[in-house]
């Protein structure tokens, strides 16, 4: 497998840089161009969507059973260890099928804190409709899962809270989507429900596409090569009782300073083409109503 390049930017973030996949990904959204869009994970439809007209552009859902997270599952032993979990679920990503990587660069990063609306009004439960307000007032901002969820009684729940009690549940895998202004369920839906179900907020490993920035670039390097001449001068200084001490103390400042760099916009997500154009879109969207015709 063609590892990607990473960049560094603290203990709990990276950009991996990929190549050599130029697209369309595996897990990919699609349109005709009117308003109709289709979320793809290699040749199975797992959401249907289409936007309305008027300033206030909602965006009426229908999700389809079939999606498969990317990610291996998760052992208990796995996550009472000492697991840096976006490195983790990087190389993951890097070894999966089924994920929207393409050629570029993609932040993952732990995220702990949350608006208190991502994870009550706007993360949608509802099954298998939904609508959201994508430029109505603050505009949508939610997560949204991509299969049903599982009651917080389930098995697999139940011991996901245990985990969540002691303050080991492995972070959920979320794709930040740019044209939502919100996020997706990579991986950990019925961890999600474990947090939630136990108070607590989803701890997340969230994944961007980041633009290249060389502005971020240059400012990145002249902060390396400041840190790496100071390093030479305090290692020229072997015998300073406080050696030990003052590095770690200039390692801590300069992941401080690289994770604190600004990268500004996300980048856009991508559309492709839907094959077969509308009729491709109403086929599967006819089989919904017809299944749920309350949608």
């Amino acid at each position: 497998m063609n590892r990607g390049h990473r960049e560094l930017l603290g203990p709990e973030r990276l950009v991996l840089t990929v190549s050599a996949r130029p697209g369309p990904p595996a897990l990919r959204f699609e349109t005709t161009g009117d308003g109709r869009l289709l979320l793809r994970q290699g040749e199975r439809p797992v959401l249907l969507g289409r936007t309305g007209e008027g300033c206030c552009r909602e965006l009426h859902l229908h999700r389809l059973d079939g999606y498969r997270s990317p990610l291996p599952p998760l052992r208990s032993a796995d996550m009472r260890s000492n697991v840096n979990w976006p490195h983790r679920y990087a190389r993951w990503l890097e070894d999966a099928d089924g994920t929207p990587l393409l050629d570029g660069r993609w932040e993952l990063a732990l995220q702990t804190e949350f608006p208190p609306y991502v994870w009550t009004e706007e993360f949608v439960k509802v099954w298998p409709g939904g609508r959201l307000e994508l430029y109505c007032g603050g505009g949508w901002n939610g997560v949204l899962p991509l299969r049903r969820l599982s009651p917080p009684d389930a098995g697999r729940v139940k011991a996901y809270r245990r985990h969540a009690r002691e303050g080991t549940l492995a972070p959920v895998l979320l794709w930040s989507v740019a044209f939502l202004d919100g996020c997706v369920i990579l991986d950990g839906h019925d961890r999600a429900v474990a947090a939630l179900a136990e108070g607590r907020t989803p701890e997340c490993v969230l994944l961007n596409r980041v633009p290249d920035d060389d502005k971020w670039r240059q400012a990145a390097a002249k902060a390396t090569h400041d840190h790496e001449e100071r390093m030479r001068q305090l290692t020229a200084r072997p015998d300073d009782p406080g050696h030990t001490r003052q590095r770690a103390a200039m390692e801590r400042g300069h992941a401080e300073l690289i994770a604190s760099l600004p990268y500004g916009r996300h980048a856009p997500t991508d559309f492709w083409p839907l094959p077969g154009g509308a009729r491709a879109w109403d086929e599967p969207a006819d089989r919904a109503m017809l299944q749920f015709p309350r949608d």
